[in-house]
């Protein structure tokens, strides 16, 4: 990672989006990464930061860059609960149905940490309720592990609805 990545990937980490402006002008790449695999859309999302995630978007970032492990910046939202970014990222056409090298999906992720509002909008936005992770398991399947009541109920739902 050289020196201006790692510069724009803390700006993303703060929210700081005067310094990404300024990094992505002097014609840092927006997709850098660094030792994990992070790419600057990642960390914004990660920590819960629209408007930084919103303008690395603008500057050409790819939505669906995954890290080394596979997980994607919708991964990441959908873990820790970010509905804002979510739909940020689902509008600005990030694949809401990839899978991580385990073959966990976003919705799987909601579904695990009782991420209810995000179970409700990934289903909305299209998310596949069948597909299955490296052990065989769906995000129904996930929920139910996790006693997610709600979110059993929610893709239900979606199920008796299609």
């Amino acid at each position: 990672m050289n020196d201006m990545t790692g510069q724009l990937i803390a700006a993303a980490r703060s929210g700081d989006t005067n310094m990404i402006n300024t990094i992505t002008a002097a014609g840092t790449p927006v997709d850098g990464r660094d030792e994990k695999g992070y790419t600057p859309l990642i960390i914004a999302c990660y920590n819960n930061r629209p408007a930084a995630a919103k303008l690395l978007i603008e500057s050409g970032a790819d939505v669906d860059a995954a890290d080394f492990g596979g997980n994607t910046a919708l991964m990441g939202a959908c873990f820790k609960g970010y509905a804002e970014i979510a739909e940020l990222l689902l509008t600005s056409g990030a694949g809401i149905d990839r899978q991580h090298g385990n073959g966990g999906t976003a919705l799987m992720f909601a579904a695990m940490f009782g991420r209810n509002d995000l179970i409700s909008i990934l289903l909305r936005h299209g998310a596949a309720v069948g597909i299955t992770d490296a052990r065989g398991m769906t995000a129904l399947d996930l929920a139910a592990q996790q006693g997610n009541e709600k979110g059993i109920e929610l893709m239900e739902a979606y199920f008796d609805a299609s």
